[in-house]
């Protein structure tokens, strides 16, 4: 069972503050550390966010894939 640095619930946050909150958990958790996402859909937007903004800085690994709830691993390196 894999333990998580933090979790976030995307849909708790107003539209403005998804993807800051997003960012700011991820450059806060130590090299090595996971977090976990939760979204009511696709996050795919936000990977190609992480592929422009912090590049060869993280791993991501979708653990459910809809159609309620996806949950995406993000480990950084």
């Amino acid at each position: 069972m894999q333990t998580y640095a933090k979790v976030i619930n995307v849909p708790d946050y107003p539209p403005r503050e998804k993807h800051p909150t997003i960012f700011r958990a991820f450059d806060e958790l130590a090299s090595g550390e996971t977090m976990q996402i939760v979204n009511d859909h696709d996050p795919r937007p936000l990977l190609y966010q992480f592929m422009m903004e912090r590049p060869e800085q993280f791993s991501w690994e979708y653990l459910e894939e809809g159609p309620e709830v996806w949950k995406v691993a993000v480990n950084k390196r």
